[in-house]
């Protein structure tokens, strides 16, 4: 039995796959003490993984004769153009050129196509946390010093309150939420901040239903109680942080009254959830896309960070911060340095001394410029700035918001290069398709939610000719001219050679070497500064990673989302996601079980909504915004607040939501929409639903 870890979401889950006589068989992992998933058990994603055998998986690459028609051509054939095209894009103009990294494969590819893109001279490197957890780094490393869970999942199972806000942490994470089980049979509190009735609210003590897009002011009012009352933890506050007097100043506008009117959260609840966090001996704060998809996001993760920094629950076992991951590896991503800001280990590119040392290591200069996000990438293509993209395991056209205007974009470019398991929305509009192994195909490292690092083994056999990430970059990164041997080259023979050069300049992951990790299956918490090191789980102990060592409390006021209902579009859209599936439907779509059970998605919408616009449980409604417009079936239900509507988004609701970005970590708008809905024929949303297909827009 080959050990892996599962290739859905960021808890990071260990099962065993088998080779049987008639095929592959999976395993529970009950037998390695310390893994998340400690007693095997999984998710029904992770229990359909060997969904991912899938017949309509690529296998050869693939050269477009016109769009979403190909030809089938060699390896040495497509290295040979991506390679000939991008090393032209770097000579007349760097920042020409955009690369996407992926959070649904292993580290060492990851920290390949950054290292790519900065040899090629540009910072034009993103993936998906820009998407989903953006706001949260930039956010918890203006606060803490760094973006990363502070403790781990044995940290909430012994904590006595978790508060659980914007995050339906029974659906999107159900096996980790089995610790905040065991903490509540323990005695343990839950709050849940949502604003729609979830699975997680059902465990709930305390429910908060807040309008999308109040969450700074809801903060705020608690931290108003917290200090009238002298709730606070005044020796951490003194000791540790910085920033109080004007937090005090900040919040005490904030009455639980006035909070009321701003959340339509009621003002004794407010009060209650408060008191119940700050009196608690250990506390946790577990938050997702509902808290940081947002056009205040990083605010938003400010001054939930702030909430536990001025009540002593951070820097200790039982106490934390819980941003929790929707991919299996975007922590790695971003560890790895796919991001437009910062080289591998947050080192940003904008400090020359940082930025000599990489010119050092990997014997190349440069760019100091910080490069675009995705988001941004779209409309520089629109613009005709941006002219190629070199995409690997993502699917934007269905992810990213104003989906539209993704495909519109991605249409300008002079070059597009896309690497993936499956076709997709997105492969369709390639002119050169890279067919890659899925993880269980391949090897290498994985960082989960709570900074664990795994090693996955290989399990199964790659169809035709698909090769892994990490040597589909390496050989485009020799193709390009760098074929030298160690770091300044890509002539890699192995995942674990690529480890070793992480361990090199990435000081969290020194120590985490690939030894280490095939030794230890329940893996390596960073950060790890050397080989004798066992990882670290809980961090900010002694100091905060602040240049001052300190926390910065943050002071902000409520803002309205980008967009608000009005006559013409009278209410709230949010998004949301279904148990049974993963992100763009890529792979769980594939699953012959899972599309049994979650065949379609549904429009939630409270009674009193449904009646004042017609709609009826079961049949077709439209949602129209000011981008687009989605026939989809209608659940009448008190889930949601009246004037919300939520609609799952797999199937590809982002043709509706807003593009307008946060300021400061760039993510998008898309938990708070204006939206109208109106009563459609079946026939109608048939022909409707054929015509965005025919556009690629939705699955």
């Amino acid at each position: 039995m080959i050990p892996v870890v599962c290739p859905y979401c960021g808890v990071g889950c260990r099962l065993y796959i088998e080779r049987t006589p008639s095929g592959y068989r999976l395993e529970y992992a009950d037998d390695i003490p310390g893994i998340p998933n400690e007693d095997g058990s999984l998710c029904p994603k992770g229990n359909a993984v060997l969904g991912l055998l899938s017949k309509d998986r690529l296998k050869k690459p693939l050269k477009a004769k016109e769009e979403g028609k190909f030809v089938e051509v060699s390896w040495e054939e497509a290295i040979k153009e991506v390679a000939e095209r991008l090393r032209a894009y770097s000579r007349d103009d760097p920042n020409a050129m955009m690369f996407f990294g992926s959070a649904k494969t292993f580290n060492e590819p990851n920290y390949l196509v950054q290292k790519l893109a900065r040899m090629l001279g540009t910072n034009n490197i993103d993936h998906c946390a820009r998407l989903c957890h953006s706001s949260t780094v930039a956010g918890l490393k203006a606060v803490f010093g760094a973006g990363a869970m502070t403790n781990t999942y044995r940290d909430i199972e012994i904590a006595n309150v978790i508060m659980i806000w914007g995050h339906n942490y029974a659906e999107t994470h159900p096996v980790g939420f089995r610790y905040v089980i065991k903490a509540k049979e323990r005695g343990a509190k839950v709050i849940v901040v949502d604003p729609r009735f979830t699975r997680t609210a059902w465990f709930a003590d305390l429910f908060l239903q807040p309008y999308p897009g109040t969450d700074i002011a809801l903060a705020n009012g608690m931290m108003h109680v917290i200090i009238k009352h002298g709730l606070y933890d005044k020796e951490f506050v003194e000791r540790r942080t910085v920033g109080f007097s004007e937090l005090k100043k900040t919040v005490e506008k904030y009455t639980p009254e006035r909070v009321e009117e701003i959340t339509g959260v009621p003002a004794e609840l407010i009060e209650e959830a408060a008191v119940t966090f700050a009196r608690a001996e250990n506390a946790v704060i577990t938050w997702a896309m509902g808290l940081t998809q947002s056009v205040h996001g990083y605010d938003n993760v400010r001054a939930v960070a702030t909430l536990i920094a001025i009540t002593g629950h951070v820097g200790k076992q039982g106490n934390g911060a819980s941003p929790m991951r929707g991919q299996n590896n975007v922590q790695g991503a971003c560890d790895l340095g796919v991001l437009p800001n910062v080289f591998p280990g947050y080192q940003a590119v904008t400090d020359g001394e940082k930025r000599r040392f990489f010119e050092e290591f990997w014997g190349v200069e440069l760019s100091g410029e910080i490069g675009l996000t995705t988001v941004e990438a779209t409309h520089e293509a629109i613009k005709g700035r941006l002219k190629a993209y070199y995409i690997v395991g993502e699917n934007p056209v269905i992810s990213e918001a104003n989906s539209r205007n993704v495909v519109k974009a991605l249409r300008k470019l002079e070059f597009l290069a896309v690497q993936d398991i499956f076709p997709t929305e997105t492969t369709r509009l390639a002119d050169i398709v890279l067919p890659a192994t899925s993880m269980l195909e391949n090897e290498g490292s994985l960082t989960n939610i709570e900074r664990r690092v795994q090693w996955s083994f290989k399990a199964l056999d790659p169809p035709g000719e698909a090769r892994p990430d990490w040597w589909i970059v390496s050989e485009i990164g020799k193709a390009t001219g760098f074929s030298g041997d160690g770091a300044g080259g890509f002539n890699y023979n192995s995942p674990e050679d690529i480890l070793r050069e992480i361990n090199a300049c990435v000081p969290q992951y020194r120590g985490i070497t690939p030894e280490r990790l095939k030794a230890n299956l329940a893996g390596i918490h960073w950060p790890c500064p050397d080989e004798d090191h066992p990882g670290t789980r809980v961090l900010y102990r002694d100091r905060f990673l602040t240049p001052d060592g300190k926390t910065h409390l943050a002071s902000v006021e409520h803002r309205p989302p980008a967009e608000t209902p009005d006559e013409e579009y009278p209410l709230i859209l949010t998004t949301m996601r279904y148990v049974g599936h993963f992100h763009t439907l890529t792979m769980t779509g594939r699953s012959e079980l899972l599309r049994k059970r979650w065949r379609e998605p549904f429009l939630e919408v409270h009674p009193e909504d449904a009646e004042r616009f017609g709609l009826k449980d079961g049949e077709w409604t439209l949602v129209e915004t000011r981008r687009g417009r989605y026939p989809v079936r209608v659940k009448v239900t008190k889930a949601v607040k009246k004037g919300v509507v939520a609609i799952p988004w797999h199937w590809g609701a982002n043709v509706l939501t807003n593009d307008a970005i946060d300021p400061v970590s760039k993510i998008p708008d898309t938990k708070a929409c204006a939206c109208r809905v109106r009563p459609v024929s079946e026939t109608e949303a048939r022909i409707l639903l054929n015509e965005l297909r025919e556009m690629g827009v939705v699955v």
